[in-house]
């Protein structure tokens, strides 16, 4: 897989320029959001999505919502040893599970991963995890049929790696990462336009763009089955507030296809802060809907071009290696 990470010299981690950021001081209770000139919140921007917090919240917390002072020092302490290492960057839920077992591993041993200079400066949060309905901070339980489903696609691909392009996932093949794209620290910035009528949400990683009408319109016939669905916004108080639906089954999230409905809550809680609530509903895949809830941090610095499909020869070279395994196999 090719892909281009951008290289923000002025982000790298620095065990002393981390952002220490908390739940409870993120959000100001009196802050009230710039306007636009047609009266608009203002969200528009570059935000980040360079938090610690993993998605789903590691059993061994249980139902902690937060760490202990001592586990956020373990935290700090953590980061701090990985940049001083110059070992592999963390992504995802790395950092906490570094803190519980005390080890930092590749999740690529064979070749190993970038190096912490890859990454963007990391928020530093207490919470446990990014979920926060279902309360113990993990998925729901997924229905038999959903299980099966994801069973029957993880021994497809297994069996059958590079019969053609179309066995490689989406990413690999420069036609999207999907939404919502949760990997942090690693071109995980997004820029919004808005305009009286529309909100645009530019998204650095294979620079997909979602334009968004503002009119809360009808969704388009459910037969169009789009790569990120068809959205449709308005704004409620200081909140923009998405709907997407009409999702192709095969930018599929989490086990959950294009039966899902995804909703967006867009609030700037603070000068810096744009505060991310999504809630994914499918009742063909799990029991209830779930919530999650990111801190977006302003950024200073421009999206840039994620030029994915530029000299994207990894493709080429794993659809000649398999021929060469067939050719080899048959011999």
């Amino acid at each position: 897989m090719t892909t281009k990470p951008q290289f923000r010299p002025q982000r790298l981690l620095q065990a002393m320029g981390l952002l220490l950021l908390s739940p409870l001081t993120l959000a100001q209770s009196d802050y009230v959001a710039p306007r636009t000139l047609n009266g608009q919140p203002d969200l528009q921007g570059v935000w980040a999505n360079n938090s610690t917090t993993p998605l789903q919240r590691p059993s061994y917390f249980a139902d902690r919502a937060e760490l202990t002072e001592d586990e956020y020092q373990q935290l700090l302490a953590k980061a701090e040893e990985i940049e001083n290492g110059g070992g592999d960057a963390l992504f995802g839920d790395g950092f906490l599970a570094a803190v519980i077992s005390g080890e930092v591993e590749s999740y690529d041993p064979s070749t190993g991963n970038y190096d912490s200079s890859w990454m963007a400066n990391r928020n530093i949060e207490r919470r446990t995890s990014l979920i926060v309905d279902p309360p113990n901070g993990r998925l729901p339980e997924m229905l038999p049929d959903a299980r099966a489903r994801m069973s029957a696609e993880r021994e497809e691909r297994r069996d059958h790696p590079a019969d053609s392009y179309t066995s490689r996932p989406l990413q690999e093949r420069c036609i999207t990462y999907g939404m919502p794209y949760m990997l942090a620290g690693y071109n995980s910035y997004y820029q919004i336009v808005q305009s009286p009528t529309h909100v645009a949400i530019i998204q650095e990683m294979i620079h997909d763009v979602r334009l968004i009408p503002l009119d809360n319109s009808e969704h388009i016939d459910e037969n169009v089955r789009l790569w990120h669905g068809d959205s449709r916004g308005y704004f409620d108080g200081d909140t923009l507030v998405i709907e997407t639906r009409n999702f192709s089954d095969q930018s599929s999230y989490q086990g959950a296809r294009g039966n899902r409905i995804f909703k967006e809550r867009f609030t700037r809680t603070a000068e810096n802060v744009l505060t991310y609530e999504f809630t994914l509903e499918d009742d063909e895949t799990w029991v209830s809907p779930w919530t999650a809830v990111l801190n977006y941090t302003r950024s200073e610095d421009p999206i840039y071009e994620y030029a994915c499909h530029e000299g994207n020869y990894a493709l080429e070279g794993i659809l000649a290696g398999a021929r060469a395994e067939e050719k080899r196999g048959a011999e």
